[in-house]
């Protein structure tokens, strides 16, 4: 079984126009850690994002209000044409505003600007709206191996 999604697909209502978007910007692990919490439904880790994102990932995109952290994407990649949307978090109180679509249009940028030729992005059914009809992902055949056994809920 896999976590809940954080982004509850309602369709967006409206495009903030106060949401800077920053590839690659600045953010503090325990904003981070505070917006995967309220995402995956989980207590607060002290998981260090900011070594785990720079030395595993392409990138990342952070979503501000001022200076306040209300999204969140990963992007992995395998090294060379392929980046992977890994994540994607929305503040419970900035949902439904556009803001996770604002966070994979610039993940889109960024990893075409950094050479690669595919955005890939898996999820659970009920945010099939989210991601093929919001942001143009296209629906494609893949599949999971679960590797550990999530505790029943």
């Amino acid at each position: 079984m896999w976590h809940p999604c954080i982004i509850a697909w309602g369709g967006p209502r409206f495009r903030p126009m106060d949401v800077a978007y920053r590839w690659r910007g600045a953010f503090t692990d325990a904003d981070v850690n505070a917006l995967h919490a309220d995402g995956f439904d989980h207590p607060v880790l002290e998981i260090a994002w900011n070594d785990q994102v720079a030395r595993h990932s392409l990138g990342w995109v952070c979503a501000y209000e001022g200076d306040r952290l209300v999204g969140f994407v990963n992007v992995a990649w395998d090294g060379g044409v392929h980046a992977f949307v890994v994540d994607t978090l929305v503040d419970a109180g900035a949902r439904h505003r556009g803001i996770g679509t604002g966070l994979v249009e610039a993940t889109e940028r960024g990893a075409r600007a950094a050479g690669c030729e595919w955005l890939h992005v898996d999820f659970e059914e009920e945010l099939r709206g989210f991601y093929v009809e919001a942001c143009g992902f296209a629906p494609t055949p893949a599949a999971v191996i679960a590797l550990r056994e999530l505790e029943a809920e």
